[in-house]
């Protein structure tokens, strides 16, 4: 399959011209547009297009932020989700020879002079309602062939003023990652281009799943954030997490196509 196909469908969508991409992740500042370029010539998700005075100072510099919460497994009160989150950890440790720990969910908001996102993976997709949610890529959960069944897809979300369930509930509270409003720009714009890989399998051999930490780690990495000194509560583990940042470091942008987005008619 042509890699550059899913860059050029989402670059198609968002309005940005694109440029060939390499493999290498520390080339990729060289063959992708640059966080300056997205940020003072490429149409905002919201609408509009970014602008900035050549005389503009540090001072009157807009600002942005990235927030990065850790959410307990299960703290949405889904005793199902917790109880299977717990037998698998219990299983994992034990083949590794560890004690258990604690399983943490990731998210973002995303702030912008155009506003708050909220950027977040969802298992199972409510199926209706995709636009109101900001849904910009559906991916397939456990296998490709059922994916037709809203069960079985998984959504991600770039929501403006959107909700993040249990955001109260995130050790520590938000974790500002960034404060550069380039990266935060850089971040909306890739959300576009997240490989929809089948969540719950490791097909590109990273040594483990791919999920919805998996996600939030690749668009970090990808923003250009320093990834290497982000780590989960004391105590605890993202599943997932070096899935996506080695996806990340080691694919070329877009190289898995994403799932259409569903019309509302066709949802399960």
């Amino acid at each position: 399959m042509n890699n550059e196909l899913p860059r050029a469908l989402g670059a198609k969508a968002l309005g940005i011209k694109t440029e060939k991409t390499t493999a290498d992740h520390n080339t990729l500042s060289e063959s992708q547009p640059s966080a300056e370029a997205l940020w003072t010539k490429a149409p905002s998700p919201c609408g509009g297009v970014r602008t900035r005075s050549a005389s503009m100072t540090t001072l009157d510099r807009p600002s942005g932020k990235i927030d990065l919460y850790w959410i307990p497994l299960g703290a949405d009160g889904s005793g199902f989700v917790r109880l299977n989150g717990r037998i698998y950890e219990g299983i994992k440790a034990r083949l590794e020879h560890r004690r258990p720990l604690a399983l943490f969910h990731t998210a973002l908001q995303v702030h912008v002079p155009d506003g708050r996102f909220v950027v977040e993976t969802m298992w199972p997709s409510p199926g209706r309602g995709v636009a109101s949610r900001g849904v910009v890529v559906e991916g397939p959960v456990f296998n490709r062939r059922i994916a037709r069944l809203r069960t079985f897809r998984y959504e991600v979300r770039r929501w403006r003023s959107g909700v993040l369930a249990d955001a109260e509930m995130a050790a520590g509270g938000p974790r500002t990652v960034s404060t550069e409003l380039e990266q935060a720009h850089r971040l909306l714009e890739l959300t576009a281009f997240i490989p929809a890989l089948t969540w719950g399998r490791d097909e590109l051999q990273t040594g483990e799943m791919w999920n919805s930490n998996s996600v939030i780690a690749w668009l970090l990495a990808r923003s250009g954030l320093s990834v290497g000194a982000i780590r989960p509560p004391e105590g605890g583990r993202a599943p997932g997490w070096a899935a996506g940042l080695a996806i990340a470091r080691n694919s070329p942008l877009g190289s898995a196509l994403p799932m259409r987005v569903r019309p509302e008619k066709a949802a399960g």
